[in-house]
C-alpha cells in the first residue's frame, strides 16, 4: 500500500499536479441555468438548420453548443482555471468576421464566454475547432464588441488551441 502511494506521489510531481490545485472542466448550473431557456431552444434549432444547410455534420455538445473538430491535437484538456494560448477568429452566421488574432493571444479560459467554456476542457492542445455558439452562450441579448455583435447573435468560431498554461 505504502508502495502505490509513493508511486501516485511520484507520478503526481512528475506530472506538476498539486493535490490542492483545483481543476474545473464543467460549467456551474447556475451559469447556465442564468440563460433564456426559450431563446436557448430556439437558437439550437437555428444552429442545426444552417448546419444541416451547410452539409456540416457537427458533434452535439449537451448543452446546445455544436462543434467541429477540424484537426485533433494530442496534448492535454484546459481546465477552465487554465491559461490558454489560441489563434481564432469569431463572426456571424452571415459570415461578418467581428474579431479575429493571426498570432496566438492568451486568455484565462475561466473569463471567457459560455460557449468556449463548455467545449475547450474536453479540447486537447494542438487542436483546432469550429464552435457553433447560441447566442446566450455567447454575448446574449447586451450584444458586444462594440456593437459589432448584435444581440441575440448566435456566434462561430474557428480557435486553434495552441497551448494550456495552469
Amino acid at each position: 500500500m505504502r508502495r502505490i502511494i509513493l508511486n501516485l506521489g511520484i507520478v503526481a510531481l512528475l506530472l506538476g499536479c498539486n493535490p490542492d490545485d483545483t481543476c474545473t472542466k464543467t460549467v456551474a448550473e447556475s451559469e447556465l441555468s442564468a440563460v433564456d431557456q426559450t431563446r436557448l431552444a430556439a437558437d439550437i434549432i437555428t444552429i442545426d438548420s444552417y448546419l444541416a444547410a451547410n452539409s456540416i455534420d457537427a458533434i452535439e455538445e449537451p448543452h446546445g453548443v455544436r462543434y467541429v473538430i477540424t484537426k485533433q491535437g494530442d496534448g492535454p484538456t484546459p481546465c477552465l482555471e487554465s491559461t490558454i494560448r489560441v489563434i481564432y477568429s469569431g463572426r456571424l452566421f452571415s459570415g461578418t468576421v467581428f474579431d479575429s488574432s493571426t498570432t496566438p493571444v492568451s486568455f484565462r479560459l475561466n473569463q471567457l464566454i459560455i460557449g468556449w467554456k463548455l467545449v475547450l476542457p474536453i479540447t486537447q492542445a494542438g487542436s483546432k475547432v469550429t464552435l457553433y455558439i447560441p447566442s446566450g452562450y455567447g454575448y446574449g441579448p447586451q450584444g458586444g464588441g462594440g456593437g459589432t455583435i448584435p444581440s441575440n447573435a448566435n456566434l462561430i468560431f474557428d480557435i486553434e488551441l495552441v497551448e494550456i498554461f495552469d
